[in-house]
């Protein structure tokens, strides 16, 4: 699975969020747009993948996005397998000098938890976030920083 459908269903975890929206801005007497892979209330949020150095460009397309709306920046990064690498190294440093948000999330946690999100929808129907607040989960796929409104210092 790519970047943009694991981005697609890590977007829709987040209750009230919109996924590959744009936002538009004039340049040189043009108008461009930028995308963002997820936007919710407080952030907007890029998605990466964990070996590749495109990822880092997430962090200047948040910054940016974030720039334009006035929400707080966030990295997602996907780590697909299982050690932190050059770039995760790199994300993480940078993305906190530079003020924003990062979380990661392991491809195969995203994959499964979408395929059973119908069996804990029948036991809710209360607008919330689709992700666990307790146990084993968060070591997988922690976005605590995303729900609501942003942790003090961002």
């Amino acid at each position: 699975m790519g970047e943009v459908e694991l981005a697609a269903l890590l977007c829709a975890f987040l209750a009230g969020s919109e996924q590959e929206t744009r936002q538009y801005f004039d340049v040189g007497g043009m108008t461009r747009y930028v995308r963002v892979d997820c936007e919710t209330d407080s952030h907007v949020i890029e998605v990466g993948l964990d070996g590749k150095s495109n990822s880092r460009d997430s962090v200047h397309q948040a910054l940016f996005f974030a720039h334009l709306t006035g929400k707080t920046p966030a990295v997602v990064l996907i780590y697909r397998d299982g050690h932190v690498g050059r770039f995760e190294h790199e994300m993480r440093h940078v993305t906190r000098a530079a003020g924003v948000v990062y979380a990661t999330c392991r491809d195969a946690f995203i994959v499964r938890w979408a395929q059973t999100r119908a069996l804990r929808d029948a036991y809710r129907d209360d607008g919330q976030d689709d992700l666990s607040e307790e146990g084993a989960v968060k070591s997988l796929c922690n976005l605590d920083d995303l729900r609501g409104a942003p942790p003090a210092g961002y």
